[in-house]
């Protein structure tokens, strides 16, 4: 037989209504679909297997981490296809036994499982996240995500975030292509939060999720602070103290392993939060918001540098992305702006600024997939060829969902306002251009 993927290219469109945006490459070799898209291999029947267990992003998820699934041609080509063509069904999707009373769906699953030959169900792939039990977000809890997400290995962060080891959104002047660096934009990122925050030789800062000290050393080295820098990964605190110590600071940076909820020895002059809050989950974010307002002292500013979503028209039906939760931010939940500013003002903070830098952020991941790209060999060598497959996927997908305005990132400056109303802060804090 070599028609399967005609077979297939059939199938889904009768599943789904309408023609695939690319094109099918099976496992014995045949082709179907538009000439010169982008092409879906399907390496073999198991991909199939994966995906009728278990339908939607999870089985694709599985199927991709496996390598059952792969691409040819340009990776954000196809994301953008098929990114497009599923979510403009997301909101309005039917539950699968809603499809299943349509006999014409009913007629493409029968065809699908008979091309599959299945048998029992493919174990899932090892990166996968399972057998999380109890509440989420407790201290428990939150070191085993945070530790699953991080502590990949230091070696195969540097091949992705480059010399400035830095996991979270840069502040470019211009794009590479115009003379830009990932690590000028970087550093740009953590002077624009020392200079938010206002840093003065003295003072004392918070970082909380420190990652590999960064942020911490910048601060120290340029701005003459103390530093206190925490992270629940074993990991990133190892390499940030070897940071700190290569950089002669350890009389002014002090980087522990710790739960924000037990830090115990404010008052700070400044809080820096940068790419942290995505982890503390909905249902935690006011307790987040009023520990580090009383860690802070009256007059004191909080930087909270966060990733965020766009609001649904029923909150209630949002769920987190399945196969980021399953394999790259266990427990992580995104919030809409509005959301997290009136959590903040809810835990006693004047919010007093708020920068969305989400175009920044889509040219940082397109330099971390070219970073990984390029070292693709020794980057499966170090984290094995699943996990450097799912932060291919994952950081090319989210690229294209700044890009397309789907999700977007905000530095938001707030202050511990004292009474008396004054805040600090300039009155004119920005210059537009």
């Amino acid at each position: 037989m070599t028609d399967a993927a005609l077979r297939l290219n059939g199938l889904f469109e009768q599943l789904l209504g309408v023609p695939l945006p690319v094109r099918i490459r099976a496992w014995d070799g045949s082709t179907a679909g538009p000439p010169g898209a982008p092409t879906l291999i399907v390496r073999n029947r198991r991909a199939l297997r994966r995906l009728l267990w278990k339908p939607g992003e999870l089985g694709l998820a599985r199927a991709w981490v496996a390598g059952d699934l792969d691409v040819e041609g340009d990776l954000y080509s196809a994301l953008d296809l098929l990114a497009g063509f599923l979510w403009e069904r997301d909101e309005d999707a039917r539950t699968l036994a809603e499809a299943l009373r349509d006999p014409g769906v009913r007629s493409a699953v029968r065809g699908l499982v008979k091309l599959a030959v299945p048998p029992l169900p493919p174990a899932p792939p090892r990166e996968e996240v399972r057998g999380r039990r109890g509440h989420l977000h407790t201290r428990r809890t939150d070191r085993r995500a945070i530790s699953h997400h991080y502590d990949v290995g230091n070696d195969f962060y540097e091949i992705v975030l480059g010399p400035s080891m830095v996991y979270s959104c840069a502040y470019w002047q211009a794009p590479e292509s115009e003379g830009g660096t990932l690590q000028d934009a970087q550093r740009d990122k953590l002077e624009l939060v020392c200079r938010k925050l206002a840093l003065t030789p003295g003072q004392r800062l918070l970082d909380v999720g420190c990652g590999w000290g960064s942020m911490a050393v910048q601060a120290a080295r340029e701005h003459g602070v103390s530093v206190v820098g925490i992270t629940l990964s074993q990991e990133q605190a190892a390499y940030a103290r070897k940071r700190v110590a290569d950089e002669g600071l350890t009389d002014r940076v002090e980087i522990r392993v710790q739960d924000y909820r037990d830090v115990r020895d404010g008052p700070y002059d400044a809080i820096s939060s940068i790419g942290m809050a995505e982890h503390v989950g909905a249902d935690r974010y006011l307790e987040y918001a009023r520990e580090l307002h009383g860690l802070l002292r009256p007059g004191g500013r909080l930087l909270n540098h966060q990733i965020a979503r766009r609001p649904r028209r029923d909150e209630s039906a949002y769920n987190v992305n399945g196969f980021i939760d399953a394999y790259v931010f266990p427990d992580g939940e995104l919030a809409p702006l509005g959301t997290t500013v009136t959590q903040l003002e809810r835990a006693g903070f004047e919010v007093r600024d708020v920068e969305s830098i989400r175009e920044h952020y889509a040219l940082t991941l397109r330099r971390w997939v070219a970073n990984l790209e390029a070292d693709w060999r020794r980057a499966m060598q170090l984290a094995g060829p699943g996990r450097a497959r799912v932060w291919r996927l994952y950081m090319a997908a989210s690229a294209l969902a700044f890009e397309h305005n789907r999700i977007g990132v905000n530095q938001v400056l707030a202050v511990k306002t004292p009474e008396s109303g004054v805040s600090g802060l300039p009155l004119r804090s920005r210059t537009w251009n």
